[in-house]
């Protein structure tokens, strides 16, 4: 048996490093982002190194693609074993004073409501695959920001991964009789595309505050997460498990 990995946003950065990961360790994955160029090079890649995989371009903030792509990737692989939540992101930066309606719902769209989205979808497969195996793991992605409010013009950001974190929880409790282990994992700074918004110099800086020196690299993350959807975390439910050299500890 095969087991089948879905995961959203994964052309670049974390998502990339998961696909190749878990296919690695014989997974078939199936995998969406909207930037379709990365998508399809991320594919060929997966394809040559002999993983079964497919790709689904498309916007995870509209509700009735969500419900397409994830209908089409259980007809083609039968099952869902492992989905992670991974697409996401800052949105922009904007003070409270002049943020417009339109910028608080595309970043909570973004973060919050395509999460909701593609667990619904997919929710009906892990069941099917928890009943099945014991196993099967949905994987939500929180951030620093959740804990320490974020940085300037960051506060929606902030929020709207506070609300997956306790979300995340709630749904941990609900899933857990159906064979479905909820977590989540807490990035720091990771050196991906997501930073590349802001100055190089300034993202070098951020280093002093952190104990480890460094920036994390997005095969520690994913490594995490292969880790989480493992039976070597068969115990893990409703944690939170923080990936950020030390810039945090609680």
């Amino acid at each position: 048996m095969k087991k089948v990995l879905l995961i959203t946003g994964a052309a670049s950065g974390i998502g990339r490093c998961t696909c190749k990961t878990f296919g690695q360790n014989g997974y078939a994955v199936a995998f969406n982002d909207y930037n379709v160029e990365n998508g399809e090079k991320l594919l060929a890649e997966l394809t040559e190194a002999g993983v079964e995989a497919a790709f689904y371009p498309g916007d995870i903030t509209n509700e009735a693609f969500v419900n397409e792509f994830v209908k089409q990737a259980v007809e083609r692989f039968g099952r869902l074993d492992v989905v992670i939540n991974n697409a996401g992101g800052l949105g922009g930066r904007s003070k409270i004073d002049e943020m417009t309606t339109e910028f608080y719902n595309h970043v909570m769209d973004l973060n919050m409501t395509s999460a909701f989205y593609v667990t619904r979808a997919t929710v009906p497969a892990l069941k099917a695959a928890g009943a099945e195996t014991g196993n099967a793991s949905l994987i939500n992605i929180t951030s620093i920001a959740a804990y320490n409010g974020g940085g300037p013009g960051a506060s929606i950001y902030a929020a709207s991964k506070a609300a997956v974190l306790g979300w995340s929880k709630g749904l941990a409790k609900e899933l857990v009789g159906f064979g479905i282990r909820v977590n989540l994992i807490s990035p720091g700074t990771i050196d991906t595309p997501f930073h590349s918004a802001t100055a190089r110099e300034i993202v070098e800086s951020w280093k002093k505050g952190i104990p480890a020196g460094r920036l994390g690299d997005p095969q520690e993350v994913a490594n995490v997460l292969e880790f989480l959807a493992s039976e070597k975390a068969s115990y893990l439910v409703g944690e939170v498990i923080q990936i950020n050299g030390g810039q945090m500890m609680d």
